[in-house]
C-alpha cells in the first residue's frame, strides 16, 4: 500500500501491530487475525467455537502444549535416564553410574565422562571437574570432588567416589546433586551445569547407568560477608526450605560406625570405633577436630572412660581404634554403652557434636545392635548409627575431658 506525497495513510490498529519490516517499502499485513483461528467462521461455526485457521498455521495454532514442546510429559515418578533437549544440550551431557550397597551402607558414584560442555575460557575450552553433594546436608560434610581435566570440552574422568554411612532412610529422602564446574586459578571457579538424582530411584546392589544433559540451575548463593562455616549452614537450610522438609532434619549431627563383639575367651566386650561420616562443623573454618569417648553406664567407680585420638580438620574421620571392657556377659546385659563425639578446642571447652547410647533401654537400630552382640558371642558386628544432638546427662559435667 503506497500513498501519494502529502496524503495521510490510514492503517487500522490490527494492521499496525503486524507491520512486516523488511528491506524496501513498509508493507502492512492485510489482517493480523489471519494468524489466529477465527471465531465463529469455521464449518462448526456457531456462537463461541473456533473455526479452522489457515492451513500453513493450523498445526501450530491448534497443537497441544506437549506437542509444542517436542515431547510428551512423562508421568510423575517415571525414570528418565537419558534425554536430549535443545535448551540443555548447549551445556553438555554427563555420563555416570550409581550403586547403593545396602550391606556396607555405601553409595558408589562412578563419574565416567562428559561431552559437549559449554566453553568457559578464552581459548574456547574449559578445565572441568565434578562435585557431589547429598541434599539436604551440610556442604562440606558430604562434598566429594573429581580431579580437573585441562583444556577440554569432552573430559574423561573414570573416577569412583564413595559415600559411607548411607542408610535406607537416606535412600528414601535424599537427593544427589552432581555439579560440573570450570576451574580457574586466577578467579572464582565457574558453574557449568548440574544434575539432581533422587536416591529413591536406586535399587540395592543394582548399578544404574545415567547419561543426562546438564541443567541450567544456578548454584546456591554464598554471601561474601559470611564465614566458611556459615556458608555450609546456609546451603543446608536453603536446601531444606526448597525440599519442604520438616525441622527434625536440622538435628542431624552425623553418623558413626561402631563394631561390637563379646569375647568368650577374654570375657569382655570389645568396642571398635571405626569411623564417622558427615559430622556437623563446629569450627569457623567449616570443619571440626573430632574425637570419640565411650562410657559403660552405670559407672560407679568412674573407670570406664576411653577416648580416641583427635583427628584434625575433618568431618569424615577414620579412627580404627578398639577398647576392651572386662565383664561377664550376664552383667553386661544390664549396662548401657554411651558413645559421644566431640570437637577438640585449645584453651576452651570442647564442643559436643553428637552421641548415641546402646543398651537395653535404647530404641531402634541401637537396641538391636546391642541385643545381637549379646546373643552372638565372638561375632564382630558393625553397624552405622545416627548421632543425636541430645547431650547425655553424665557427659555435661566433663565437656573438656
Amino acid at each position: 500500500m503506497r500513498g501519494r506525497r502529502g496524503d495521510r495513510m490510514t492503517i487500522n490498529i490490527q494492521e499496525h501491530m503486524a507491520i512486516n519490516v523488511c528491506p524496501g517499502p513498509i508493507r502492512p499485513i492485510r489482517q493480523i487475525s489471519d494468524y489466529f483461528p477465527r471465531r465463529g467462521t469455521g464449518p462448526e461455526g456457531g456462537g463461541g467455537g473456533f473455526g479452522e485457521a489457515p492451513a500453513r498455521l493450523a498445526p501450530l495454532a491448534l497443537a497441544p502444549p506437549a506437542a509444542l514442546l517436542g515431547a510428551t510429559t512423562p508421568e510423575d515418578g517415571a525414570e528418565v535416564d537419558s534425554y536430549d533437549s535443545d535448551d540443555t544440550t548447549a551445556l553438555g551431557t554427563l555420563e555416570f553410574d550409581l550403586l547403593y550397597d545396602q550391606t556396607s551402607c555405601t553409595l558408589h558414584c562412578s563419574i565416567l565422562r562428559a561431552k559437549g560442555l559449554k566453553p568457559m575460557d578464552f581459548n574456547g575450552l574449559a578445565d572441568p571437574y565434578v562435585k557431589l553433594h547429598l541434599l539436604p546436608g551440610a556442604c562440606k560434610a558430604n562434598k566429594l570432588k573429581t580431579k580437573t581435566q585441562r583444556n577440554t570440552l569432552n573430559p574423561v574422568w573414570n573416577e569412583d567416589l564413595t559415600y559411607s554411612g548411607i542408610t535406607d532412610d537416606d535412600i528414601t529422602h535424599k537427593v544427589l546433586r552432581i555439579s560440573v564446574c570450570d576451574e580457574d586459578k586466577l578467579s572464582h571457579n565457574e558453574f557449568i551445569g548440574e544434575i539432581r538424582v533422587p536416591l529413591r530411584r536406586l535399587k540395592p546392589s543394582q548399578k544404574k547407568h545415567f547419561n543426562i544433559c546438564l541443567e541450567r540451575q544456578v548454584p546456591l548463593a554464598s554471601p561474601s560477608s559470611m564465614s566458611a562455616a556459615l556458608r555450609g549452614i546456609s546451603c543446608y537450610l536453603k536446601e531444606l526450605e526448597q525440599a519442604g522438609q520438616g525441622p527434625g532434619l536440622l538435628e542431624e549431627r552425623g553418623r558413626i560406625l561402631l563394631s561390637l563383639s563379646y569375647s568368650s575367651r577374654r570375657r569382655g566386650l570389645l568396642v571398635g570405633i571405626v569411623r564417622c561420616a558427615h559430622l556437623a562443623a563446629m569450627d569457623v573454618n567449616g570443619y571440626s577436630d573430632p574425637y570419640v569417648k565411650t562410657y559403660l553406664r552405670p559407672d560407679v567407680d568412674k573407670k570406664s572412660k576411653h577416648k580416641t585420638c583427635v583427628k584434625k580438620k575433618t568431618l569424615n574421620p577414620e579412627f580404627n581404634e578398639e577398647f576392651f571392657y572386662e565383664m561377664e556377659l550376664s552383667t553386661l546385659a544390664t549396662k548401657t554403652l554411651e558413645v559421644t563425639v566431640w570437637d577438640y578446642d585449645i584453651g576452651k571447652s570442647n564442643d559436643f557434636i553428637g552421641g548415641v547410647s546402646l543398651g537395653p533401654g535404647a530404641r531402634g537400630e541401637a537396641r538391636k545392635h546391642w541385643s545381637d552382640c549379646l546373643q552372638q558371642p565372638d561375632a564382630a558386628l558393625e553397624r552405622w548409627h545416627a548421632l543425636t544432638s541430645q547431650l547425655p546427662p553424665a557427659a555435661t559435667a566433663l565437656p573438656s575431658a
